[in-house]
Protein backbone atom coordinates (compact mmCIF):
# COMPACT_ATOMS: atom_id res chain seq x y z
CA UNK A 1 0.00 0.00 0.00
CA UNK A 2 1.47 3.34 -0.72
CA UNK A 3 1.79 5.74 1.83
CA UNK A 4 1.74 9.88 1.12
CA UNK A 5 4.72 11.85 1.86
CA UNK A 6 3.41 15.14 4.37
CA UNK A 7 5.03 18.49 3.22
CA UNK A 8 7.14 19.22 6.06
CA UNK A 9 7.66 22.99 5.96
CA UNK A 10 6.35 26.18 3.85
CA UNK A 11 9.05 25.85 1.74
CA UNK A 12 8.41 22.36 0.80
CA UNK A 13 4.24 23.34 0.22
CA UNK A 14 5.64 26.49 -2.13
CA UNK A 15 7.73 24.20 -4.17
CA UNK A 16 4.63 21.61 -4.43
CA UNK A 17 2.86 23.78 -5.66
CA UNK A 18 4.44 25.50 -8.40
CA UNK A 19 4.71 21.87 -9.73
CA UNK A 20 0.81 21.41 -9.69
CA UNK A 21 0.39 25.03 -10.39
CA UNK A 22 3.45 26.46 -12.81
CA UNK A 23 1.43 29.19 -14.30
CA UNK A 24 0.21 30.46 -11.01
CA UNK A 25 3.25 30.09 -8.56
CA UNK A 26 6.95 30.45 -9.35
CA UNK A 27 10.23 30.02 -7.15
CA UNK A 28 12.34 32.24 -9.45
CA UNK A 29 11.74 36.06 -10.16
CA UNK A 30 9.10 38.34 -9.29
CA UNK A 31 6.03 36.29 -8.70
CA UNK A 32 2.70 37.55 -9.87
CA UNK A 33 0.19 38.96 -7.66
CA UNK A 34 -2.68 35.98 -7.06
CA UNK A 35 -5.92 36.67 -7.67
CA UNK A 36 -8.25 37.60 -4.44
CA UNK A 37 -9.87 34.41 -3.08
CA UNK A 38 -7.35 32.35 -4.71
CA UNK A 39 -7.04 30.05 -1.35
CA UNK A 40 -10.55 28.87 -1.34
CA UNK A 41 -9.91 27.96 -5.45
CA UNK A 42 -6.69 25.86 -4.20
CA UNK A 43 -8.56 24.21 -1.51
CA UNK A 44 -11.02 23.39 -3.59
CA UNK A 45 -8.54 21.72 -6.49
CA UNK A 46 -6.75 20.25 -3.63
CA UNK A 47 -9.58 18.85 -1.36
CA UNK A 48 -8.17 15.13 -2.17
CA UNK A 49 -4.56 15.43 -1.93
CA UNK A 50 -3.24 13.91 1.51
CA UNK A 51 0.24 15.20 0.85
CA UNK A 52 -0.87 19.09 1.94
CA UNK A 53 -3.29 20.47 4.56
CA UNK A 54 -5.42 23.49 4.57
CA UNK A 55 -3.61 24.97 7.31
CA UNK A 56 -0.40 24.06 5.76
CA UNK A 57 -1.65 25.78 2.26
CA UNK A 58 -3.05 28.68 4.31
CA UNK A 59 0.73 28.84 6.06
CA UNK A 60 2.53 28.45 2.67
CA UNK A 61 0.55 31.41 1.05
CA UNK A 62 1.07 33.72 3.63
CA UNK A 63 4.60 33.21 3.27
CA UNK A 64 4.42 33.48 -0.64
CA UNK A 65 3.06 36.96 -0.41
CA UNK A 66 5.06 38.37 2.13
CA UNK A 67 8.11 37.33 0.14
CA UNK A 68 10.43 39.93 -1.46
CA UNK A 69 9.76 38.42 -4.99
CA UNK A 70 6.04 38.77 -4.34
CA UNK A 71 6.12 42.25 -2.99
CA UNK A 72 8.68 43.78 -5.91
CA UNK A 73 5.96 41.77 -7.60
CA UNK A 74 2.92 44.12 -6.00
CA UNK A 75 3.38 46.75 -8.41
CA UNK A 76 1.58 49.61 -10.44
CA UNK A 77 -0.09 47.70 -13.65
CA UNK A 78 0.56 44.04 -12.47
CA UNK A 79 -2.56 42.25 -12.89
CA UNK A 80 -3.57 39.28 -10.50
CA UNK A 81 -3.84 35.96 -11.76
CA UNK A 82 -5.49 32.58 -10.83
CA UNK A 83 -4.21 29.18 -10.52
CA UNK A 84 -3.89 28.50 -13.89
CA UNK A 85 -2.06 32.02 -15.00
CA UNK A 86 -5.57 33.50 -16.44
CA UNK A 87 -5.17 37.46 -15.53
CA UNK A 88 -7.62 39.18 -13.83
CA UNK A 89 -8.26 42.29 -11.78
CA UNK A 90 -5.58 45.19 -12.10
CA UNK A 91 -3.92 46.26 -8.86
CA UNK A 92 -5.44 49.02 -6.72
CA UNK A 93 -2.83 51.80 -5.85
CA UNK A 94 -3.61 51.22 -1.83
CA UNK A 95 -2.37 47.41 -2.71
CA UNK A 96 0.73 48.79 -4.46
CA UNK A 97 1.46 51.29 -2.02
CA UNK A 98 1.10 48.85 0.77
CA UNK A 99 3.35 46.11 -0.62
CA UNK A 100 6.11 48.99 -1.17
CA UNK A 101 5.77 49.78 2.74
CA UNK A 102 6.47 46.14 3.63
CA UNK A 103 9.07 45.69 1.30
CA UNK A 104 10.46 48.73 2.17
CA UNK A 105 10.13 47.06 6.56
CA UNK A 106 10.87 44.45 5.63
CA UNK A 107 14.44 45.09 3.77
CA UNK A 108 15.53 47.87 6.65
CA UNK A 109 14.87 44.80 9.14
CA UNK A 110 16.79 42.46 7.10
CA UNK A 111 19.96 45.11 6.67
CA UNK A 112 19.99 45.95 10.68
CA UNK A 113 20.24 42.13 11.16
CA UNK A 114 23.50 41.92 8.90
CA UNK A 115 25.25 45.05 10.94
CA UNK A 116 24.11 43.49 14.02
CA UNK A 117 26.11 39.84 12.88
CA UNK A 118 28.94 41.63 11.38
CA UNK A 119 32.66 41.06 13.23
CA UNK A 120 33.90 43.70 15.22
CA UNK A 121 37.61 44.19 14.68
CA UNK A 122 39.62 44.91 17.81
CA UNK A 123 42.13 47.25 17.88
CA UNK A 124 45.82 45.55 19.25
CA UNK A 125 48.35 47.72 17.97
CA UNK A 126 49.50 50.14 21.49
CA UNK A 127 50.19 53.46 21.38
CA UNK A 128 53.66 55.06 20.68
CA UNK A 129 54.99 56.98 24.05
CA UNK A 130 54.52 60.09 21.46
CA UNK A 131 51.10 59.42 21.26
CA UNK A 132 50.17 58.69 24.35
CA UNK A 133 51.48 62.28 25.89
CA UNK A 134 48.72 63.28 23.49
CA UNK A 135 45.16 64.48 25.01
CA UNK A 136 42.95 61.50 23.81
CA UNK A 137 40.04 62.60 21.74
CA UNK A 138 37.07 59.76 22.30
CA UNK A 139 35.88 58.31 18.49
CA UNK A 140 32.58 59.00 17.45
CA UNK A 141 30.88 56.29 16.99
CA UNK A 142 29.26 56.33 13.62
CA UNK A 143 26.74 53.62 13.70
CA UNK A 144 23.49 54.80 13.65
CA UNK A 145 20.75 52.90 15.04
CA UNK A 146 18.47 50.99 12.32
CA UNK A 147 15.20 53.56 11.94
CA UNK A 148 11.93 51.82 13.73
CA UNK A 149 9.75 50.15 10.66
CA UNK A 150 6.96 51.77 10.34
CA UNK A 151 3.50 51.01 11.78
CA UNK A 152 -0.06 51.04 10.48
CA UNK A 153 -2.28 52.60 12.39
CA UNK A 154 -5.80 53.21 13.00
CA UNK A 155 -9.06 54.24 15.43
CA UNK A 156 -10.35 51.23 17.57
CA UNK A 157 -13.80 50.46 17.85
CA UNK A 158 -16.67 48.90 19.88
CA UNK A 159 -18.51 47.53 17.68
CA UNK A 160 -19.61 47.09 14.01
CA UNK A 161 -22.16 49.79 13.59
CA UNK A 162 -19.39 51.81 11.82
CA UNK A 163 -18.41 49.69 9.54
CA UNK A 164 -19.48 49.43 5.59
CA UNK A 165 -19.10 46.80 2.96
CA UNK A 166 -15.58 47.69 0.91
CA UNK A 167 -14.25 49.53 3.59
CA UNK A 168 -10.75 49.67 3.95
CA UNK A 169 -9.50 49.10 7.71
CA UNK A 170 -6.46 47.55 9.45
CA UNK A 171 -6.72 43.98 11.66
CA UNK A 172 -4.67 43.45 14.50
CA UNK A 173 -4.56 39.82 14.38
CA UNK A 174 -1.12 39.19 14.44
CA UNK A 175 2.75 40.78 14.90
CA UNK A 176 1.36 43.83 12.90
CA UNK A 177 -1.57 45.42 11.75
CA UNK A 178 -2.27 44.10 8.39
CA UNK A 179 -4.30 45.73 5.49
CA UNK A 180 -8.18 44.39 4.37
CA UNK A 181 -11.36 45.16 2.93
CA UNK A 182 -14.38 44.51 4.93
CA UNK A 183 -16.75 41.94 2.53
CA UNK A 184 -19.45 41.49 5.16
CA UNK A 185 -20.55 42.37 8.57
CA UNK A 186 -22.32 41.10 11.57
CA UNK A 187 -23.31 42.32 14.73
CA UNK A 188 -20.18 41.90 16.71
CA UNK A 189 -17.53 40.61 14.09
CA UNK A 190 -17.12 41.15 10.37
CA UNK A 191 -15.79 39.17 7.67
CA UNK A 192 -11.98 41.09 5.55
CA UNK A 193 -10.30 40.17 2.68
CA UNK A 194 -6.60 40.63 3.56
CA UNK A 195 -4.34 41.90 0.76
CA UNK A 196 -2.84 38.29 0.29
CA UNK A 197 -6.34 36.91 -0.44
CA UNK A 198 -7.04 35.38 2.54
CA UNK A 199 -10.70 36.13 4.21
CA UNK A 200 -10.56 35.79 7.48
CA UNK A 201 -13.55 36.53 10.60
CA UNK A 202 -12.86 39.27 13.18
CA UNK A 203 -14.33 40.28 16.52
CA UNK A 204 -14.90 44.55 16.50
CA UNK A 205 -11.54 44.73 19.45
CA UNK A 206 -9.33 43.59 16.63
CA UNK A 207 -10.57 46.17 14.02
CA UNK A 208 -8.86 49.34 12.81
CA UNK A 209 -10.87 52.24 10.88
CA UNK A 210 -7.93 54.17 8.86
Amino acid sequence: MNSTVKLADNKAVIAYLAEKFPKCFTLKGDAQPLKIGLFQDLASRLSEDEAVSKTQLRGAIRHYTTSWRYLRGTKAGAKRIDLDGVEGDELSSDHVEHAKKVLAESQKKANARKEDKAPKVAKTAKPSAAKTSRARVPSRDTKKAPAAPKVLTGEKISDTTALKIDQQVLVTIGKAPMQGVIVDISKSDAKIQLTSGMIVKVKAEHILVK
